[in-house]
């Protein structure tokens, strides 16, 4: 090329900053002087992203949640849009966040530039029309799970399965011992990890009832003890709130959730991206997911699979327990992770395999599929 290519990137949480620094990175390696421009956050832009606004506006869960916020989100998605025309870069990325990036990479498309979505949403579980618009906004489907990349390839969707950052990242054994001496937490004895969610309506939703889970859980378990990381300190406000007046053996720890899930024995954890962490860590765990009554109301008549966590979907199976809505109590959370400290080799052996499929060099992939992408046909 006689100029530096010019990626536009936006991702709308951290997740997606994680892989869009990686993917960055990659495609440094290719393109010393390349140029990224778009949406992201603090470890994008610390590969060079100029952000055009702060990635937190983007960071919204939820059906309901959404309206709320809706004027402003379609304001910046045409404004940036306008944007990137004018800046016309060589190729698009949305990084998940499909209701605000496929409707950007549509005009992108539509106005000339290639476009890649990376991290495929779930079309396969519930609006599974959406890969209609898919079909007409990307040239390229980049996804992080093989039963992902199949699903396109019947669709006639242009996809690469690349594998998942974090199964690159995270080692394929765990150094329990190490991890609890880094965190100062006692050497012997059973410990459950609580992973209630990173956002603010997550906690508040499961915070109470992971506490509340883990009380029960020592009245079964008289030894066992817990730790629960702490996303911000914002979220450790709202959880030291909550735990105010309880006598419970548990640990905050700010952020250092990988060493978490290292140190434990066990996790009780919210749906999420976090299972795939834990599913890597090899720790047996139990899935609670809450939302909000009319989100569920929706999403239960509109999703077409069985599971809802991704160890599941991964395994095809049910390989870990999911309690749901007016399931996760108390009780019924501290009887799924009781057994557990016992015997999870079953759930252990198949995160291992999972662990195995994904490990793939994603950033990578994921970098060498967007560049083919450019080159001329």
């Amino acid at each position: 090329m006689t100029r530096p290519l010019k990626v536009a990137l936006v991702a709308g949480e951290a997740s997606g900053d994680i892989l869009g620094a990686g993917l960055m990175q990659a495609i440094k390696a290719r393109h010393p002087d390349a140029q990224f421009i778009g949406v992201g956050g603090p470890r994008m832009q610390a590969e060079g992203l100029d952000s055009y606004f702060p990635m937190e506006r983007l960071a919204v869960m939820g059906l309901v949640e959404v309206l709320g916020r809706l004027p402003e989100l379609l304001g910046r998605r045409r404004r940036l849009i306008r944007t990137l025309i004018a800046e016309r870069p060589d190729v698009f990325v949305g990084i998940d966040a499909p209701d605000f990036n496929l409707g950007v990479e549509l005009k992108l498309r539509q106005a000339g530039i290639r476009t890649v979505h990376y991290v495929s949403p779930s079309v396969w579980a519930w609006r599974q029309k959406r890969v209609l618009k898919i079909r007409r906004a990307c040239d390229l489907m980049l996804t992080l799970f093989p039963f992902e990349a199949r699903f396109y390839e019947e669709q006639q969707v242009p996809v690469c399965f690349v594998g998942h950052p974090l199964a690159d990242a995270i080692p394929l054994a765990a150094d329990r011992a190490a991890a609890r001496a880094a965190l100062g937490l006692a050497e012997e004895g059973a410990l459950v990890a609580l992973l209630p969610g990173s956002r603010g309506g997550e906690v508040e939703r499961l915070g109470s009832l992971f506490l509340d889970a883990a009380a029960r859980l020592r009245a079964l378990r008289g030894g066992v003890s817990f730790v629960l990381p702490c996303a911000s300190a914002e979220r450790r406000a709202q959880l030291e709130v909550m735990l105010a007046g309880r006598e419970l053996p548990l640990k905050l720890v700010d952020g250092r959730s990988h060493e978490v899930l290292a140190a434990c024995d066990a996790v009780l954890i919210a749906s999420g991206t976090a299972t795939l962490e834990a599913l890597l860590f090899k720790r047996p765990m139990v899935v609670a997911y809450r939302v909000a009554p009319l989100t569920y109301r929706i999403l239960k008549r509109l999703v077409k699979s069985p599971y809802i966590s991704l160890p599941n979907l991964l395994a095809g199976r049910f390989l870990v327990p999911e309690l749901i809505q007016e399931a996760a109590t108390p009780d019924a959370l501290a009887e799924a992770v009781s057994p557990l400290l016992d015997d999870g080799q079953v759930q252990t052996e198949g995160f291992d395999a999972i662990h195995r499929a994904l490990r793939r060099g994603a950033s990578e992939r994921a970098a060498e599929a967007v560049l083919q992408l450019l080159e001329p046909t």
